[in-house]
């Protein structure tokens, strides 16, 4: 638990700064400006691979959550022989694996990570892949028949030539460079993307509760766990959190529930993926976003051009 409190602060400290904190990033300004330096020189030099079916990524310029899964999942669920590559994270496994196949699933939640996995859940028309080399991923999607691919968390993949949808959230209070912030590369690169799209301008999210009880237990292990608070229901009665992608212990959960008098868990949909071999009462969050129309017209009209060179 002690490791869990030291990511929390972490994310304290990138997103929501206090003011010591403040002073700590001030001091590691230097090696910020050493680091989005680097990045910026990298995607200068890269030479992008160019595929011969039309490559989407969503991505972000931040760590952690922006919304880039149920984004992808809108995506891919418009579109035929699609496909997604992810590197998986927080999976207990490594190299190349296949997910999914169209109508279906492969291997276990612990094999593929838990955003894959809902992907897979929510997509039985699409296949999924995970490798940390992505290359190789969509060399196995277009293997399998691939007549698109998306690429999940895919902005930073500068070897890969792609049309890149990057996503921002509605608001950010700390947009320095790591370690001194959460910017994987100086804000500025966001120029760089097809399209820049905002929380709240050009998407928005849907929460529907399913099973809710009058007494829940929140239990969630996202990024930022403190962005669900707008779309909890009446009858939250505790919290407990643990760090993004990580895996739930029942003991400890049940133990969390007899603690603040709760009948029932509260999770989202990317937790309940992990939470097969538990056996407590569950209430889900499902999540869907609305996208401005002209976000899939810019797809569309990139897939045409693709596929008619």
């Amino acid at each position: 638990m002690a490791a869990e409190g030291v990511k929390r602060r972490v994310e304290r400290y990138l997103y929501e700064p206090d003011r010591g904190d403040r002073v700590l990033s001030n001091l590691l300004l230097p090696l910020s400006l050493l680091y989005g330096t680097g990045m910026a020189l990298r995607r200068h030099l890269a030479r992008p691979r160019s595929y011969p079916v039309p490559i989407v990524s969503v991505g972000n310029l931040v760590l952690g959550g922006t919304g880039k899964t149920p984004f992808v999942i809108a995506l891919a669920s418009r579109y035929e022989k699609v496909w997604i590559v992810s590197r998986g994270y927080g999976r207990r496994s490594r190299g190349l694996v296949e997910v999914s196949r169209p109508g279906e699933i492969l291997c276990g939640v612990e094999e593929s990570g838990d955003e894959p996995m809902l992907m897979a859940r929510r997509l039985p028309r699409a296949g999924v892949i995970v490798s940390e080399d992505r290359p190789l991923g969509i060399e196995r999607a277009l293997e399998r028949g691939a007549e698109m691919i998306l690429l999940d968390d895919g902005f930073n993949r500068v070897e890969i030539d792609a049309f890149d949808i990057l996503l921002e959230p509605a608001s950010l209070r700390n947009r320095r460079v790591l370690p001194s912030g959460p910017f994987r590369e100086f804000p500025s690169t966001a120029e760089r993307a097809d399209l820049l799209l905002r929380e709240g301008r050009d998407w928005r999210r849907i929460v529907q509760i399913e099973g809710a009880a009058e007494r829940m237990l929140l239990a969630t292990s996202i990024a930022r766990p403190e962005r669900l608070e707008p779309w909890l229901p009446e009858g939250v009665v505790g919290r407990f959190f643990l760090p993004d992608h990580a895996w739930f212990d029942e003991e400890v959960l049940r133990q969390e529930m007899e603690r603040c008098g709760a009948e029932r868990l509260l999770v989202t949909e990317k937790d309940r993926v992990k939470m097969e071999k538990i056996k407590l009462p569950v209430a889900e969050m499902r999540l869907e976003l609305e996208i401005d129309p002209a976000v899939y017209d810019a797809v569309d009209a990139y897939r045409k051009e693709k596929n008619a060179t």
